[in-house]
Order: C-alpha cells, then sequence, then structure tokens
C-alpha cells in the first residue's frame, strides 16, 4: 500500500472518529477533486444516510446567513449536532469562497456540536457548488444530526436545493421590493417552510399577505414527482387508455406550508422554524414520501454526473479542430445547433 493510499484510510477512518482537522482535510480535497477524493467518498457512502437536509435559500439580504446561525444555535439547544454548509459566490480574486458567512456565525465558534464550511459555487448556476451534494455526504458520516445548506442566493435559480434537501426553507423579508414579484418567483415554490425574517420592519404584513395569497393559489397541492423521471423517452409513444390515465394521475403532497415570523438577528420565532421542521420531517416519514425524496435526491445527483461524464467522454474523443469547425458552420449558418450537435454526437 503506497503512503498515498495509507493516508487516506487514515483520514477516512479520523473522520468516522469525528476528528473535526481530519474532516476539513477531507473536505478540501472532495472541494479540489484530487485523486484520492472519489476513494474516499465511496468508503464513506455505507456510513451516510443518517443526517436529515435542511436547505436554506432566498434572495440575498433576507438575512439567510444570519437565521442559519440561529437555528443552529436553537438545535444545539436541543442537543443536536449541526453541519453547516454555506455556498458562496467565488472571490474574482482568490477562486474561493467569499467568507461571509463565517463573519456572521462567529458566535457558534468554539461548540464542538457545529462544523461550518464555507465553499465557492465556482460558477454553477441552481445555487450550489457542483461539489456540494459530496461536502454534505461527508459531514453525513461524520456523524452531525442535522446538516444546513445555504445557497448562495441568486434568486429564481436556485431550485436545485430541493433536490438536495429533505425540508427546504425559503426566506423573505419587508422592504425587498415588488410582493407580486415574489409570487411569481419560481423560488417559492419549493418552498416546505416559509419564513418572513426581519419581521420587525415596515410592511411584513403585507408580505405575509402575498406569500399566503401564493399559496392560496395552489401551492400546497403540489404534485409529487416520481422516481425514473428523468430517464422517460418524452417522445414514446403513449396508449391513451383509462387504465393508463388512472395510473398515471398526479399524486399530491398535502403538506400545509406554514408562513413564519422571524428576527434571526434578535433569536426570535427561531423555535416556532425548528418545530415546523421537525414537524415536516415526521409528516414525509408518515407519509412515506422522505424515502421517496431520497431516491430523487440520488436518482437527480446521478443524472447529472451521467450527463457530465458522457460530456466530458464525448468532447475527449473530439479533437479542438472538429469542435471549432462546427461552430464555424454554425456563425455561417450553415447548420443549427442541433444539427452540430447531431453531427459531433456521429462522429460525422
Amino acid at each position: 500500500m503506497t503512503r498515498r493510499n495509507t493516508d487516506t484510510t487514515t483520514l477516512i477512518q479520523n473522520v468516522l472518529n469525528g476528528d473535526r482537522r481530519a474532516l476539513a482535510r477531507l473536505i478540501t480535497r472532495v472541494e479540489n477533486r484530487t485523486p484520492d477524493a472519489q476513494t474516499a467518498l465511496a468508503q464513506l457512502y455505507p456510513h451516510t444516510g443518517r443526517a436529515y437536509l435542511v436547505g436554506v435559500t432566498g434572495a440575498p439580504g433576507t438575512g439567510k446567513s444570519t437565521l442559519v446561525n440561529a437555528i443552529a444555535r436553537a438545535l444545539r439547544s436541543r442537543d443536536q449536532t449541526v453541519g453547516i454548509v454555506a455556498v458562496d459566490p467565488t472571490s474574482p480574486f482568490s477562486g474561493g469562497a467569499v467568507l461571509g458567512d463565517r463573519i456572521r456565525m462567529n458566535d457558534l465558534t468554539g461548540d464542538r456540536g457545529v462544523f461550518i464550511r464555507s465553499m465557492a459555487n465556482r460558477g454553477s448556476l441552481g445555487g450550489l457548488a457542483a461539489t456540494t451534494s459530496d461536502v454534505v455526504r461527508v459531514m453525513d458520516a461524520a456523524g452531525f444530526d442535522v446538516i444546513l445548506i445555504e445557497t448562495v442566493g441568486a434568486g429564481q435559480s436556485e431550485v436545485d436545493i430541493a433536490r438536495t434537501a429533505y425540508t427546504t426553507i425559503v426566506i423573505d423579508a419587508p422592504g425587498m421590493g415588488d410582493d407580486v414579484q415574489a409570487i411569481k418567483a419560481g423560488i417559492l415554490e419549493i418552498a416546505d417552510i416559509l419564513v418572513v425574517n426581519k419581521a420587525d420592519r415596515p410592511g411584513v404584513q403585507n408580505t405575509v399577505r402575498a406569500l399566503r395569497a401564493m399559496l392560496e393559489l395552489g401551492h400546497r397541492f403540489r404534485t409529487i414527482r416520481h422516481h425514473g423521471e428523468f430517464m422517460i423517452q418524452q417522445d414514446a409513444p403513449q396508449q391513451d387508455t383509462a387504465q393508463d390515465t388512472a395510473q398515471d394521475a398526479p399524486e399530491y403532497d398535502f403538506w400545509p406550508v406554514p408562513i413564519l415570523e422571524t428576527i434571526a438577528l434578535e433569536h426570535q420565532g427561531i423555535d416556532a422554524v425548528i418545530d415546523a421542521i421537525e414537524q415536516h420531517r415526521a409528516h414525509l416519514h408518515e407519509s412515506g414520501m422522505l424515502a421517496d425524496r431520497e431516491r430523487l435526491r440520488l436518482e437527480a445527483e446521478f443524472a447529472a454526473r451521467l450527463r457530465d461524464e458522457l460530456l466530458r467522454r464525448l468532447i475527449a474523443e473530439r479533437t479542438p479542430a472538429e469542435v471549432a469547425a462546427l461552430v464555424d458552420r454554425m456563425v455561417a449558418r450553415e447548420i443549427d445547433p442541433a444539427q452540430a450537435v447531431a453531427l459531433l454526437v456521429e462522429g460525422e
């Protein structure tokens, strides 16, 4: 066994034993996608699946980091250990994460039951970084009871968190702009819990009414997506029979999405948020949806990794000159992008 393999094996064992320094080192390797990172993830995988994943998202300025800090403190008061993954925008200078979350969560420093990791999104869309799921998996294996995942806060594109977390908290705040825009934003459709933070500001009731109006328009009757959908051929022939129609009828999630008011900076309303998380967790267990969400989460990750790997292999089989030639033909209007893709895949 090489020294590198011995080091990785020791690192994995130390992570499983709760060594925080080993945890930080392994997460760094995972983020940097070092050669031994995938081996470590594979060995840790059987030890995962125990942590409860909570996503926190919302527009910039709504107080996501402050709320995450307050939630972590409340969870610690209930004797639960907490991992925090805070996805920040990429620094234009260092290429790393802008560590604003570390500053706001300073009062958690020194608590052995809390581990905070800021990571750069490195240009990834959807509010998360490309390696967020892997980092969460390492924290899960390290034994944390709850893992809080805070997204970048870029707005409507942040729906990836709903495919990563079991419970998704969407934060709004008074004075963030047109309330109708809040209703239109697709990000609200992923909420399991809606939090109106900074509730001491003027206009809080207008914000609550706008969110409640959105719920009454049908948000609470969200359909439940079945596993295997990404593999279904969209152009497959469909038999139009009464039996097929009955089988294809959508199932609904009748969870009544709560709207909670908080002043996270003063730790007001936080216990109600924790209670709502526990109630939603119980709802998922009782309805059997927790297992469904776990399957869907892994299926979505599998599909994303499969796309990336197939694209990587396809591009590796083509020379830069071949790709450039296809782009030239598109620019000259000789072929359209769909034809270019077909030619690239077929190797013509």
